[in-house]
């Protein structure tokens, strides 16, 4: 997953998803060298890293994110660099399941939530799965639905036709001008009219901007640093960001995620899955509702009984409580389908969703006589 240089005669270290970090038998012991081929990476990537300038990050031609160092003015050890390798293929619903990352009740709530444009706002720590998460759950957007999405380096991809990348840009003279962030992007997506705007990861002013979207019916889907609803409030609320608490309510669901380790394995866990309903008028404090949440003793994520979300699904739809709890079954029979018959390519996956969009009655008949045999009933 990841490669490290981490300055002249240091290993190099590379980590490995099932064995983590490897020390290798290559060393850099000349700093010029060393330099030379940072330098020459950075050229590569599109960028200029100087002694003026000795920090930099960029994404490398294979879509790996890239950070530097030059020289021994920041790092004292001379030259660093950190690679992170991305998948080529992107994570699907079906893996998800697969890692037991999701349940797969909890996977067709997401999809009933996604397809019936609920916000939602992916949270957890560092390497904890959240940017993973926000590609596979995409997935679910109806199929000609207008997307845009705003990153620092791209990451997220989606086999929809009708999708907008969007990247930041730094800029190019030391007086800032020319800088593109996440704010300008967001402005200029809002103006395009998407149905969907997906953030990579909200971290300063452009989140007051994306709550704004929210409230005026834009679906959004982001990705932030919290560990709870609790921190992710409490980031949200103070500056750099300062959304004023009454927005928050924009939003419908929070996604918590976690990386732990069972058996010295290391999992990525969906901790809880959280409806943001209102706020109390008389305290001000949200009123939260946990809808599945990760029990880590059975290793098992459970369903709490009562979901919000679903309840406006089925008043929406005009769909009694029968209609909803067969829709969910289906939508998991049609996972567990897809996991059976190792069904992980993202257009394969993509192609199968789009199809139980447009005739949910010949999927799900195809389905039930694979799993059930003939008859085609559970």
């Amino acid at each position: 997953e990841d490669i490290s240089c981490d300055g002249v005669g240091s290993t190099i270290f590379v980590y490995h998803t099932t064995y983590e970090s490897m020390k290798t038998s290559l060393v850099y012991r000349d700093a010029a060298e060393l330099d030379s081929f940072v330098t020459k990476l950075a050229q590569r990537a599109g960028k200029y890293i100087s002694i003026a300038e000795p920090m930099l990050d960029a994404t490398m031609s294979d879509g790996s994110r890239i950070q530097m160092t030059l020289g021994s003015e920041v790092t004292a050890h001379g030259s660093t660099f950190t690679i992170r390798k991305f998948r080529e293929e992107p994570i699907t619903p079906t893996d998800l399941i697969e890692w037991h990352t999701f349940s797969p009740l909890g996977i067709a709530f997401l999809w009933l939530a996604v397809e019936n444009a609920k916000s939602c706002i992916f949270a957890g720590g560092t390497a904890s799965g959240k940017t993973t998460t926000l590609n596979a759950i995409s997935l679910f957007i109806p199929p000609l639905a207008k997307i845009v999405t705003l990153e620092d380096t791209r990451e997220l991809k989606l086999p929809h036709p009708n999708w907008i990348p969007s990247i930041t840009r730094d800029s190019f003279s030391q007086d800032g001008r020319g800088e593109i962030d996440m704010y300008e992007l967001l402005r200029a997506a809002l103006r395009q009219r998407p149905e969907y705007i997906l953030v990579g990861e909200v971290r300063g002013r452009e989140a007051l901007t994306l709550f704004q979207a929210m409230s005026t019916g834009h679906v959004t889907y982001a990705t932030m640093h919290a560990d709870s609803v609790a921190s992710a409030v409490h980031r949200l609320e103070n500056p750099p960001i300062n959304v004023p608490r009454n927005m928050l309510s924009a939003l419908s669901l929070m996604s918590i995620q976690v990386q732990a380790r069972v058996g010295g394995q290391r999992i990525r866990r969906n901790k809880q899955l959280i409806e943001i309903l209102d706020i109390d008028p008389r305290t001000n404090e949200l009123i939260t509702n946990e809808v599945f949440r990760w029990h880590p003793a059975t290793d098992e994520i459970r369903y709490s009984g009562k979901s919000y979300i679903l309840e406006q699904i089925m008043e929406d739809r005009g769909w009694s409580e029968e209609r909803m709890q067969e829709e969910l079954k289906r939508r998991q029979e049609v996972l567990e389908w897809m996991r059976i018959k190792k069904i992980r390519y993202f257009r394969d996956v993509s192609k199968i969703l789009v199809s139980y969009f447009r005739d949910p009655e010949t999927v799900i008949q195809r389905v039930r006589t694979d799993l059930y045999g003939e008859g085609g009933s559970a």
